[in-house]
C-alpha cells in the first residue's frame, strides 16, 4: 500500500472538521465545547493527524494552540476539500431545483454605488426564489481575502493595476472613466462646457489622496495641471458621496458606471468637463481551480447581460 493510500485511509473528513474548529476556536478545549464532544477526543484526533503525517500540526502552550507550518498546509487543504463539498451539495441542489439556493458575493461599496443594484435586480427577477448575500468587500488587494476564505463565491470588483494575484481568475465586464458630476438642479447642470479649473472653488467629496481610487483621481488633476483640490468631505464611500453631490452643495468624480446606473435614483448628472482619459476596469473575479456553483455561473452570464452596454 502506498503513502496516498495509507493516508486516504486513516484521514477522515471528521478529523480536518476538528482541525478546523480547533484553529477556529483558538485551543482543543474551546474546539470540544464548540463540537460538543471531550476535550480527550480533540486531544486524540490531533496526536492521530500528527503521528499519521509524520509532522507537528500545533505548536501548544498555556495559551492555547498556534498552527506550525505544516498545519497550515492542512488547514489549507481542508478548508479546499470542504468548499468543494458545499459546491457539489449546490450542484445536486440545483439539479433538483435549479431557481432555489444561495450565493454569496462580494464587491467594495463603489460597486455598491452603481452596477450592483441593477445586477441584483435584474438577477432575482429570473431567480426569485434564490438568497442572495452581498458582503463588502475592502478595496485593493484586501478584498481577495473573502475569496481565500472561501467567503464568497466571487467578487464584482477591480484589479489593482500593479496586482500579480496568480490565484485568482479575472474577467473583465467593461472598461470606465471618471466622470465630474453634481446635482441635477444645479447650476452646473445647465451649462454646457466646463473646465476642470472652474469647479476648483467648490465644495469637493473625495477619497482620501492616499488610497486607491485617490491615487487615480489626484493623478486626473495633475494631468490637466491643477493640483488636487482642498477636500471638504473626505470619505472612501462612494455612496456617501453620490447623496452629498445629490444635495447641490456639493461636487465629485466618480466613475462613469456611478452615473449610467444610478443617476435618476441619486439625481446626479454628469457635467461636459474633458477630463484625461484614466480608465478603470470592471470585473468579476473568482479562484483558480475552484469549482463555481450553477447559480453562481447564472450571475457571471446575468453581469455579462447587464453591463453589455458598457462593454
Amino acid at each position: 500500500m502506498d503513502w496516498t493510500d495509507r493516508i486516504g485511509r486513516r484521514i477522515k473528513l471528521r478529523d480536518l472538521h476538528v482541525l478546523l474548529a480547533v484553529v477556529e476556536c483558538g485551543s482543543m478545549a474551546k474546539a470540544a465545547e464548540s463540537l460538543a464532544i471531550t476535550h480527550p477526543v480533540v486531544s486524540k484526533t490531533i496526536s492521530d493527524l500528527e503521528r499519521t503525517l509524520g509532522v507537528q500540526l500545533f505548536d501548544r502552550s498555556a495559551k492555547g494552540v498556534e498552527l506550525t507550518a505544516y498545519g497550515q498546509i492542512l488547514l489549507d487543504s481542508g478548508a479546499m476539500v470542504f468548499d468543494e463539498l458545499r459546491q457539489g451539495l449546490r450542484r445536486i441542489e440545483h439539479l433538483a431545483d435549479p431557481g432555489e439556493g444561495e450565493l454569496r458575493i462580494g464587491c467594495p461599496d463603489i460597486m455598491n454605488a452603481g452596477v450592483i443594484p441593477p445586477l441584483v435586480d435584474e438577477f432575482l427577477r429570473r431567480w426569485p426564489k434564490v438568497r442572495l448575500h452581498v458582503l463588502y468587500a475592502e478595496t485593493g488587494a484586501g478584498q481577495f481575502q473573502l475569496l481565500r476564505e472561501r467567503r464568497v463565491d466571487l467578487l464584482v470588483g477591480r484589479l489593482p493595476m500593479s496586482s500579480t494575484e496568480e490565484d485568482l481568475a479575472v474577467e473583465c465586464l467593461f472598461d470606465e472613466p471618471f466622470l465630474a458630476f453634481a446635482a441635477m438642479g444645479s447650476s452646473w447642470a445647465r451649462r454646457r462646457r466646463i473646465a476642470l479649473a472652474e469647479l476648483m472653488g467648490e465644495a469637493w467629496t473625495l477619497p482620501p489622496y492616499d488610497s486607491v481610487p485617490g491615487v487615480l483621481i489626484a493623478g486626473i488633476f495633475r494631468a490637466s495641471g491643477l493640483e488636487p483640490p482642498r477636500t471638504s468631505v473626505v470619505t472612501q464611500s462612494a455612496n456617501l458621496s453620490a447623496a452629498l453631490v445629490g444635495t447641490g452643495n456639493f461636487v465629485g468624480l466618480l466613475p462613469s458606471s456611478v452615473l449610467h446606473f444610478s443617476a435618476k435614483r441619486l439625481s446626479l448628472k454628469g457635467l461636459p468637463v474633458q477630463l484625461p482619459d484614466t480608465r478603470i476596469s470592471v470585473s468579476v473575479i473568482t479562484l483558480k481551480r475552484r469549482t463555481l456553483s450553477p447559480l453562481a455561473e447564472l450571475f457571471v452570464q446575468c453581469a455579462r447581460e447587464v453591463t453589455k452596454p458598457l462593454s
